[in-house]
């Protein structure tokens, strides 16, 4: 018969599930169960293989708009493609909460320790509550471009968290995980993001030499940072913070080498060689590093006292100190130096090198900076000229940080 809505609602209900194909499109037919719920369907072969693909309900879907797609899929089938199974792997595809799940796994022991946490704090919180349930297959760039749009009064985080999601889809399509070319986040333009550099003058560094000094010997004033219903205690007049000399001397550490924070926080006493004036640290940002040391940074150094196996011990002798939020919050406030960040302290060592007329060169390897050379390994051999130029850097800064202390009055 011909498969119109009379002919569908003459349709016997019987004990057992039948089928009735329609006689003027080879392959539409309908289901019919003992419930008596009607189901379009379609079927065809597939080099060999019957297939069967479900249209949709009757009562739901007319026989009319069921005629219309088993021509679409029929059609389809005529030109090679096989939309059941299509169908099939769509089912079994991950959505991007499973995929982001197997890309940990798969590719996550290859990131940084640092870099896989961000990865999953800014995915987890920005990405996986509005498309983690979705097919990882079907995320388009209208759905990754709302996430970036949303963060834009953070450019710079948008920008990280758009990066992330490229290189997961690039990561998805090498290992089959969704087809070839399939990346939405690539096509996203993304947010200008203002460079900022930030140098401290003299009379700057002087302030944060005194205040150091303070914090480990006096103390700096007791002060509330929260404010408003966040604020759990009153301020108390009269009422110091000391420092212990492990942070006021990071401080120093991370100004008189130009190490970045992580640097400094993560290193450990064997990586310390006092008599050569280096650190040799095994894994950086740039990879394996050696930093030449200035005799005011070496004075440092070898007076500190060890506690554990970090020179910038936490409250777990095992583990490195997180961060050094708080304490240079307060630091920086009391020494009116509200908008330097610890980062910033590594630009301000740049620049005196710079400044002094070094070169630029000498002032990057000084840094770490990556080189196109092979040779670069080896610059802590014949380093003569970066010695004198850390030396110079280290004798400028230790003079501006400590002119406030008591036996150079």
């Amino acid at each position: 018969m011909k498969l119109t809505k009379r002919n569908l609602d003459g349709l016997d209900v019987i004990d057992k599930r039948y089928f009735v194909w329609d006689d003027f499109l080879q392959g539409f037919g309908v289901r019919v169960e003992p419930s008596g719920r009607k189901t379009f369907l379609c079927r065809y072969r597939n080099l060999g293989v019957r297939r069967q693909y479900t249209l949709g309900r009757y009562g739901i879907v007319t026989p009319d708009q069921a005629r219309t797609e088993a021509k679409r899929i029929l059609g389809a089938v005529s030109l090679g493609d096989d939309p059941a199974h299509n169908r099939e792997e769509l089912k079994k595809a991950v959505c991007f909460s499973e995929l982001f799940e197997v890309y940990l796994a798969g590719h996550g022991p290859k990131l940084k320790s640092r870099t896989r946490q961000d990865y999953i704090s800014g995915i987890t919180r920005h990405v996986l509550p509005a498309i983690g349930k979705l097919k990882a297959a079907n995320v388009t760039v209208k759905n990754v471009n709302m996430i970036h749009v949303r963060l834009a009064d953070h450019p710079h985080r948008a920008n990280r968290i758009i990066a992330y999601m490229s290189s997961i889809f690039s990561w998805a399509a090498e290992n089959d995980y969704v087809k070839k070319g399939v990346n939405p986040a690539s096509a996203i333009k993304r947010f200008r993001e203002n460079g900022r550099e930030r140098y401290l003058s003299q009379d700057e560094i002087n302030r944060l030499g005194a205040v150091l000094i303070q914090a480990e010997t006096d103390g700096l004033p007791w002060v509330v940072m929260a404010k408003g219903e966040r604020a759990k205690h009153v301020p108390k007049g009269g009422r110091n913070t000391v420092y212990p000399l492990h942070i006021t001397n990071a401080i120093r550490l991370l100004l008189l080498t130009g190490c970045r924070l992580r640097e400094i926080l993560h290193l450990r006493w064997s990586e310390v060689d006092v008599e050569r004036g280096l650190l040799l640290l095994p894994d950086s940002k740039t990879g394996r590093k050696t930093v030449i040391l200035n005799r005011a940074s070496i004075a440092i150094l070898s007076s500190a006292e060890r506690i554990g196996n970090f020179v910038v011990p936490s409250s777990d002798l095992n583990r490195p100190r997180h961060d050094l939020k708080r304490p240079w919050d307060h630091i920086r406030a009391t020494a009116k130096l509200d908008d330097v960040r610890l980062h910033d302290l590594r630009h301000t060592h740049a620049s005196i090198g710079a400044g002094a007329g070094f070169g630029l060169p000498v002032v990057g390897r000084l840094l770490g900076h990556k080189s196109s050379t092979t040779t670069q390994r080896y610059a802590h051999i014949a380093d003569d000229p970066a010695h004198r130029a850390s030396e110079a850097i280290g004798l400028h800064l230790d003079a501006a940080l400590n002119q406030m202390r008591p036996d150079r009055l």
